[in-house]
């Protein structure tokens, strides 16, 4: 009998052994869970969303203009975050990004947004007002991201680019408010 009871509990320990590295694979290598900290995604994501961050894409394509990627804190914001930031894609490398009175431009081109916030004036934030942005070219190898509540967010337009090592992964599907269960809307599709 007692050898049957140390089978049992061998076998037990193996069970949650294999299934801790399962867990621990899946999360680091395909796909882990995430939660919205701030305002600056509003109206995409809330605060406090819960949505699954997936890995594997961005092994097999570069990231598209519009993907909401979620990245480490790049080399000048280590100085004062350390979590991540979830942001869109707006420029990739080589892009020409231009912003001029609240409109961005994209190699020259107006990029048509529907999912920005809306501006309201009375709003309150610590971040400073960037109503234009001087023509850049985005470096090789890196990203320009913007919030898309643009009156509250601290993206590209404040700290630069982010390296495509910092990416972490793409959002995709929204899980918790159950009332908001779906894929995230990566709509409008932009031009290639």
């Amino acid at each position: 009998m007692i050898e049957k009871e140390e089978n049992t509990l061998v076998e037990l320990i193996k069970t949650l052994v294999s299934a801790a590295i399962l867990a621990v694979g899946i999360r680091s290598c395909v796909a882990e869970a995430r939660f919205i900290p701030s305002a600056s995604m509003v109206p995409t994501l809330i605060e406090d969303d819960r949505l699954i961050i997936e890995k594997i894409s961005y092994r097999f394509r570069e990231p598209k203009r519009g993907d909401v990627v979620v990245f480490a804190p790049t080399e000048t914001l280590k100085k004062n975050y350390n979590n991540a930031f979830i942001k869109r894609v707006i420029g990739l490398p080589g892009d020409q990004i231009e912003i001029i009175s609240d409109v961005v431009f994209v190699n020259g081109e107006k990029l048509e947004e529907s999912y920005i916030a809306e501006v309201q004036p009375k709003q309150k934030t610590n971040l400073p007002v960037i109503n234009n942005h001087p023509l850049i070219t985005v470096p090789p190898g890196q990203y320009f991201v913007l919030g898309d509540n643009r009156y509250n967010s601290l993206d590209s337009r404040e700290w630069g680019f982010v390296p495509k090592e910092n990416l972490i992964g793409r959002a995709t599907v929204l899980f918790w408010p159950p009332n908001r269960l779906g894929p995230l809307d990566q709509q409008p599709l932009y031009p290639e």
